[in-house]
């Protein structure tokens, strides 16, 4: 079996967990700024989560597209890894940081199974 769908997984939570530290360690005044232009641009609290998201699907675009130096492996991990982030932020309220985690890495990887795997 390809192990493709391992390494993008993988990847795939590695680059979340570096937007994490990344946005809400290091740039973290910068990001709450950003985020209040955004609100003060859409003044909708859900258009403003959605921005966000969509953001941080374009850093995990780069991040997976420049680690396997394809544009077709970053587009389906930003777009699964958003349609994760809607869902389980809509369904899901009450997350831990270890459950989200999971979850991500659970449906990416049978995601990618799907496609890489067989």
């Amino acid at each position: 079996m390809n192990l493709l769908w391992f390494y993008v997984a993988i990847v795939l939570a590695i680059s979340d967990v570096l937007h994490t530290t990344l946005m809400w360690k290091v740039f973290n005044n910068f990001y709450i700024v950003l985020g209040g232009l955004i609100f003060q641009t859409t003044h909708s609290n859900w258009q403003t989560w959605v921005i966000h998201e969509i953001m941080e699907a374009m850093f995990h675009f780069i991040v997976l597209s420049i680690v396997f130096l394809n544009p077709t492996i970053g587009i389906l991990a930003a777009l699964i890894h958003f349609i994760i982030d809607l869902t389980h932020t809509v369904f899901i309220r009450d997350m831990g940081e270890l459950q989200h985690r999971a979850l991500h890495f659970l449906i990416e990887s049978l995601f990618f199974i799907l496609i890489y795997g067989f």
